[in-house]
């Protein structure tokens, strides 16, 4: 038995990771928004971007490391 894990289930919890960590920046844009006085529409709107930003950033990084890991086929 091998003590690497298999590369489909890296796969599954960097993306499950990446998806968490951009709620968790969604929420906080949302929060500091609404604290700042933004309505409730424009603090969604801030909030919708940040997501978008956080996960494709840690998409782009995903892109980067994971040939090192090798073929998830």
């Amino acid at each position: 038995m091998t003590s690497t894990p298999a590369p489909w289930a890296l796969l599954a919890l960097s993306v499950v990771a990446a998806v968490l960590v951009a709620v968790l920046a969604a929420v906080a844009t949302a929060l500091l928004a609404r604290w700042d006085g933004a309505s409730l529409p424009a603090a969604l709107l801030r909030a919708g971007a940040a997501f978008g930003t956080t996960l494709t950033l840690a998409t782009a990084l995903l892109a980067l490391c994971l040939p090192w890991v090798g073929p998830v086929a």
